[in-house]
Parts: structure tokens; sequence; C-alpha cells
């Protein structure tokens, strides 16, 4: 399936410009469908695919096939869905005119809805879900940066889409939880809004006990919200999502030791929220935060702090002003 049809990444910004590239660095015929901007970005500069640990990989344009017309997807062996959620519908109308019917159709987007709109905008097709642990930064000049650690996880399926999609520095790999694993990277994804709104990387933020103290009390929250719903998330690391609030609360030099023997984050790492912010452009929080929010309602349990942090969000969309650069104390109100 692979072999002598084209992987087509649909909506190449960060996350898809960094698979797309990876994956083309690995042998693979790749198909990038993207904006106008990256196109050019990339026709003019190559693409530059930089990591956490020093490595890099340097594609010259003509590695992989680029286009801002959503024809490229006509001979498709799989295609990688990695535009943002409210654009799921879209996507998946361009899907369902140009792609094959036999394509492997891989949602590899944050959240936990979007599988459900592709499936039924795409009526049969084999739709798989998939998550992505890792964060990548848009550098310019054709340059992503990948800042912290993690396998992809995907579905499980017959055909072993995983180890079709596995190349080296790109490790995918097959779940038979998926729903749960999905469920496990929104919690950890609740911080990307306390990201945004301290304009903070990540390791600085996660080095501080008072903003780590504000992520586990509003994971705790959806949690209960999870437990509520008798969904079980699936943890990425070792360590069971269950624990993670308390070993959020520990002291400094004790949460350090532990995160460093399971996660790798670099220095400069930042959200996905924050670069929403910073480049002035509407979130993914109705679909992170308003997620858990709406399976608390459903199941009343009360999140006052995550409605807190949806609040300050919008208010900070609305501002147009990047992030914000709160304390702590000013989120909790």
């Amino acid at each position: 399936m692979v072999a002598d049809r084209p992987i087509v990444v649909a909506g190449a910004g960060a996350i898809g410009c960094f698979v797309g590239g990876m994956l083309a660095a690995g042998g693979r015929r790749v198909a990038l469908l993207a904006r106008p901007r990256v196109k050019t970005e990339i026709e003019r500069f190559g693409l530059l695919l930089t990591d956490f640990d020093g490595s890099e990989k340097k594609l010259g344009a003509g590695q992989l096939a680029l286009s801002e017309d959503p024809a490229i997807l006509h001979s498709a062996g799989i295609v990688l869905v990695t535009v943002k959620s409210a654009d799921s519908a879209d996507v998946a109308d361009q899907i369902a005119r140009h792609a094959p019917e036999d394509a492997v159709i891989v949602s590899l987007q944050n959240g936990v809805g979007n599988v459900a709109v592709l499936r039924e905008r795409l009526g049969g097709r084999r739709v798989l879900a998939g998550m992505v642990p890792f964060n990548v930064i848009a550098m310019g000049e054709g340059r992503f940066h990948r800042s912290t650690s993690g396998d992809i996880h995907i579905g499980e399926d017959a055909e072993n889409t995983a180890a079709a999609l596995s190349v080296p520095g790109l490790s995918v790999r097959a779940s038979r939880d998926i729903t749960g694993v999905q469920w496990g990277k929104l919690i950890i994804n609740l911080n990307n809004a306390l990201s945004a709104l301290s304009d903070m990387p990540l390791a600085a933020q996660l080095a501080s006990r008072d903003w780590r103290r504000l992520f586990a009390d509003q994971m705790a929250e959806g949690l209960a919200a999870l437990k509520a719903a008798r969904i079980t998330p699936v943890s990425a690391t070792p360590i069971p999502m269950n624990w993670s609030p308390a070993l959020l609360r520990l002291p400094d030099a004790i949460f350090k030791a532990i995160l460093g023997r399971t996660m790798k984050i670099d220095p400069e790492a930042r959200s996905s929220m924050w670069q929403d912010l910073k480049h002035g452009r509407k979130t993914e929080i109705d679909y992170l935060q308003g997620a858990v929010i709406a399976l608390a309602e459903q199941n009343h349990v009360e999140v006052p702090l995550m409605r807190r942090i949806v609040a300050l969000i919008r208010e900070a969309e609305t501002a147009g002003n990047g992030p914000p650069r709160l304390t702590p104390q000013q989120i909790r109100g």
C-alpha cells in the first residue's frame, strides 16, 4: 500500500511538516497538502528537521510533492490528517472528493472528537485515530523543531498501518486502546493553556512548583470528570495517569529526578496553544478543556478551575496581544 502510493499529509503545519519530512527522509513517498505560505517557504528553503537531541535532517523541496490543491490526494495510499480540530469537517470533504476509496485515513490531531467527524463525513472509509505526544515548533525558513520526546500511537488495524508509517527517528506504535491513549494525551494537553497564559517555555514552567500545582489541580478536575464518565485514560509514560497530580505537587528536586527518566523536553519547547496566541490565531481550547467540561456537565462534576482557564484563553484570543504572561495566582483568580 505504501510502497507504490504516496502518504499525503492533509494540512501540513508544524506537526504535518515534521512528520511528513521524517517519512520522506526515511524513504517513503510523501506529498504535503499545505497552505500557500508553507508551500512557498519549503520551495524556497527546503525542509530542515531538528530534534531536541541535537540531530537534524535536511530535505530539498524536490524530495516530496507540494501542493495547495486537494487534488494531490488523488493517488494517496495513506492520508495523515494534521489540521486543527475546527477544520476536520472541511478536510474530510476534500478527502471524500479527491482521495481513493481504499486510502487509509489517520487522524494525528489534538482532542478526542476528530475521528467521529471524519467517519461521519467519509462514510464507510477506514479512519484510524492517532496521538502525537511531541511538540513541534515552526522556526521559519523551512525549519521545524521537535522539542519533546515520545512515539506516535495509532489504532491497531489488520494492515499494520503503524509499521508502514515507522521510519528511523519517527516511531509509530499500534494501540489496542487508542481512545484511552487519546484521553490520556488530552489530560496532559490541559497544560497547553497554562503554557500559553504564562508565556513560559514548558521546561521552565514545569520547574516551578507553583505552576505544577496549578497543572495538578486542573488535571485532578479532568481525571474526576473522566472517572465519572467511566473513561480510563492511558498514560504515554510509565507513570500511571492517576499518580500524576500527586507527582506534580512534589518538591522541585524530586519531581525533576522523576521527569528526567520519563520525558525529554527541549529548554525552549512551547505549546501549540502558545504558538496560536503568539500569531493571533484561534486556539483549540474548545477541543481540549472544552471536551472535558462537556463531559463534566454530563456527569455533574464541578470543574471551576478549568472554566476559569477557558475564560482567560478566550480573553487573550479577543485581545490579540499574544500570551498575557499571567502568574499562577492571577490564573486562580
